[in-house]
């Protein structure tokens, strides 16, 4: 296999192809190296860029030279699968080097055009590109980093380039799960020491250990790949105690009321939709237990009818489903008897994240990617949701962070709190695979 790149300064790309194991690739003839510059595809004193049209600065490289290079190249090693590199490309990821190298390391010929400048005229990717990929959601002087990067990963996948095959099988990234923690000589260094399971000779109990180090560091600190990995059942479950315990409160008291047209703090009336449909939400995605908050004694002697229906052998024979869901939901007065009866439970205060439809500011601002920073702390967490106009200002002071708003690409925004629980619930702990392979 042949693979040509393209790009302005070879200088760049050269010395790294003659190191490491790229380089003792080249020697076992498992890959050859084609490096060109795009200034040897230019007539004498011709510039191989031209300024961009319309308004704004910068220089980008010229179609025809880009083309007279392709075809070039092609007729020297035979028709290629190209590949491009830019911010707007496909990004590129573990799952997309697994693809691609049962897609293209078959190929006699890969192409990579590296850009340079402002990049390239948008028709030349339309013209010869088969794919075109991004390293991140940031930019570079060039696109000569992008493919080395790009070179690094897929060739590890070429058979004979990585001397253990499982070295790459087992990779992070390539299922749901990042790699676990791996140690070597000395065994104490700078006072910490080498785990005394991994040196214990028990391949059985190393292995285990490894698995559980791998899944809590995937949880913690890499949720957003695992949320959306495809994986089994069993990958699912083993997973899922890994992530903190949650709970979910939904506030009759301390909520904003309007109250002949003026907004003030009050209390609202509980609906048995409120129990039910996010009872059923709450036990869906994992919470360990739902709390409705009323200090009105009419409304907790109502709550407590209808928890008892569901919660008896007749609630259980009636609809099995909704006996399961509501048995994890209980009454309290206040939010600070809800915290106290979880405490009680897990041994730690827990983390309020409050929820607002509204825009308000808050110390600890938090977006549905940010559960690193919420999990590191390694305490339960208590989401917190109001009904009325939303939970009093005084209730929001006195959580932890604060979710930003469930919006959509519109202008109206009046979600009931039973469907803005669901989307908050699945935003925040659902699974969404980005693809089913």
């Amino acid at each position: 296999m042949n693979v040509s790149i393209l790009t302005v300064f070879p200088e760049i790309i050269q010395p790294f192809l003659q190191t490491s194991l790229l380089k003792k690739a080249s020697e076992k003839g498992l890959v050859t190296f084609d490096v060109a510059s795009y200034f040897s595809f230019a007539q004498p004193q011709e510039r191989i860029d031209a300024p961009t049209f319309g308004p704004g600065s910068g220089m980008l490289l010229k179609p025809t030279i880009v083309e007279k290079a392709i075809a070039a190249k092609e007729a020297e090693h035979g028709k290629a699968f190209k590949i491009f590199f830019s911010p707007q490309g496909q990004k590129l990821n573990q799952k997309l080097l697994q693809q691609l190298s049962e897609k293209i390391l078959s190929q006699q010929h890969i192409l990579l055009a590296c850009a340079r400048y402002e990049g390239m005229d948008a028709r030349v990717e339309q013209e010869y590109a088969d794919l075109t990929v991004s390293i991140g959601d940031y930019v570079v002087m060039g696109g000569d980093l992008p493919a080395m990067i790009f070179l690094e990963g897929l060739l590890r996948y070429l058979p004979g380039v990585i001397g253990r095959a499982e070295s790459v099988e087992h990779d992070s990234f390539s299922g749901p799960f990042v790699d676990y923690p791996e140690y070597t000589e000395p065994v104490v260094w700078h006072e910490q020491t080498v785990p005394e399971i991994v040196r214990s000779g028990n391949h059985a109990a190393i292995e285990k250990w490894r698995a559980t180090q791998a899944a809590q560091k995937t949880i913690t600190s890499h949720f957003e790949w695992f949320k959306s990995s495809p994986m089994t059942e069993k990958e699912k479950n083993f997973g899922a105690p890994f992530i903190p315990p949650h709970y979910a409160v939904l506030m009759h008291s301390d909520v904003i009321i309007k109250d002949q047209g003026e907004k003030k703090e009050g209390t609202t009336s509980v609906t048995s939709l409120d129990i039910h449909d996010i009872a059923r939400s709450a036990r869906t995605y994992g919470l360990k237990e739902y709390f409705l908050v009323t200090k009105l004694v009419d409304q907790q002697k109502v709550v407590e009818r209808l928890l008892h229906f569901w919660k008896t052998d007749v609630g259980s024979e009636y609809n099995p489903e909704r006996f399961e869901a509501v048995k994890h939901t209980h009454l309290a007065s206040s939010i600070d008897e809800v915290i106290q009866a979880i405490e009680a439970r897990e041994g730690k205060r827990p983390l309020l994240i409050a929820t607002s439809a509204r825009a308000t500011e808050h110390q600890q601002l938090i977006t549905y990617y940010d559960q690193e920073k919420v999990w590191t702390l390694q305490r339960p967490v208590l989401l917190v949701f109001g009904t009325g106009r939303g939970l009093s200002e005084q209730l929001l002071k006195k959580c932890d962070f604060l979710l930003v708003p469930v919006s959509g690409f519109s202008e109206f925004n009046h979600l009931s709190v039973r469907s803005a629980a669901a989307v908050i619930f699945d935003r925040w702990l659902g699974w969404n695979p980005k693809n089913l392979q």
